[in-house]
């Protein structure tokens, strides 16, 4: 049953999706086996959706997001992001388009340990050219509360201070879409409920669309749509 949803949970558009997924087949070959992590996912998202992709361990979650990120390529099927076909496009050209529309949060933070919070949060503006990085991250690392905490390191901040310079590294390049792997998964209750509201406060605010893997519940009930996948097949979407 679909659920119901509030203000700020996302707003869909009658627009072309923004994620449109085509019968994605993940297969790897072990031997004289093949293995099938993913088979046939079809899925649609529009600009401004949250939605959960949620099931047990091994189930093909983070492989999917993978693909949808052009991160990993499929066995069978594609993907549009924004409209554009990612897998006619080779790796360089998928680099790209992830630098114009894409934004990342990972379970493990995946900060540098060698750069300081705003130098973390600065890399991806600096690897495209920004000449503005230095000042578009100081006002991010603000927006999460970090500014006094910019010049430390990622060894010298909390779990849950190191997932906020995460989020202001993913959306300090105004991503259109973020995708997110389990990003409360090694937080306390207390900090992933604070986590959880801030991606939202800045969802609803600038109207990026998120897909997060999870298995935080808390994070579950605040997304849109709900996308359950069990051995590889998509069960059910509500």
């Amino acid at each position: 049953m679909a659920k119901n949803l509030s203000i700020e949970q996302s707003v869909q558009t009658k627009s072309q999706p923004i994620i449109q997924a085509q019968e994605l087949t993940r297969e790897i070959e072990t031997g004289e086996t093949t293995l099938t992590i993913l088979k046939e996912i079809s899925l649609q998202v529009s600009a401004g959706e949250s939605i959960a992709v949620v099931g047990a361990s091994g189930s093909g979650k983070s492989t999917l997001l993978g693909l949808l990120a052009g991160l990993d390529e499929p066995t069978q099927g594609t993907v549009f992001l924004d409209g554009q076909d990612i897998f006619k496009l080779d790796e360089d050209e998928r680099a790209v388009l992830r630098g114009r529309l894409l934004g990342f949060m990972f379970q493990s933070f995946q900060l540098l340990p060698a750069l300081t919070a705003l130098e973390n949060v600065m890399l991806p503006l600096e690897l495209s050219g920004e000449s503005q990085a230095r000042d578009a991250a100081v006002n991010w690392l603000t927006r999460v509360g970090l500014e006094k905490r910019a010049k430390h390191y990622p060894r010298q901040l909390s779990g849950g201070e190191q997932q906020r310079v995460a989020i202001a590294r993913a959306f300090v390049t105004q991503p259109k879409l973020l995708f997110a792997d389990e990003p409360t998964g090694n937080l306390d209750a207390a900090t992933g409920s604070q986590i959880i509201d801030l991606m939202f406060e800045l969802n609803r605010e600038q109207g990026t669309t998120l897909v997060l893997v999870t298995h935080d519940e808390k994070l579950t009930e605040r997304c849109a749509r709900i996308v359950k996948l069990e051995a590889g097949r998509m069960v059910s979407h509500s």
